[in-house]
């Protein structure tokens, strides 16, 4: 088996464990063995090659762990953002129906929309707890 077969199983083996178990650090390791694969075309010393799988994986975790780590956090900073209305008294501003509503949380103005299919419409001036909210739209229930 060549040098870049190897590497490049590693990679591979690397990148299925970064599928299966998504948690950012095997993807550094992927990253290396691809990349050590590609230079053992120019470098035929196997421990050479050892050297540049282990130094490009070291590089790889200083330099692109903290982009994933970063864009994480931004994704549950989102994701709270969303929770922080669940269980809130608002306002209705609109009636709430089915398919249309506006309430008022917070000084804020979202689109609202009945919670159950069953529940009746609630009319403008009533206060609703929030119960659930998929990105822009707030599902209610009259208080």
């Amino acid at each position: 088996m060549e040098f870049w077969q190897m590497f490049g199983i590693v990679g591979l083996v690397a990148l299925i464990l970064e599928i299966v178990i998504p948690s950012g650090f095997f993807l550094n390791f992927a990253v290396a063995g691809f990349l050590t694969a590609i230079t053992s075309f120019f470098v035929c010393s196997f421990y050479s090659l050892i050297i540049v799988f282990v130094v490009l994986s070291m590089l790889s975790i200083l330099l692109i762990r903290p982009l994933l780590l970063k864009s994480r956090k931004a994704d549950q900073k989102s994701e709270e953002l969303e929770n922080m209305y669940i269980g809130k008294i608002a306002k209705v501003v609109e009636p709430i129906t089915k398919s249309s509503g506006t309430v008022t949380i917070f000084e804020e103005r979202w689109d609202a929309r009945l919670a159950t299919e069953d529940a009746e419409d609630i009319p403008e001036g009533s206060e609703v707890k929030i119960i659930k909210s998929e990105s822009l739209l707030l599902y209610v229930e009259k208080v």
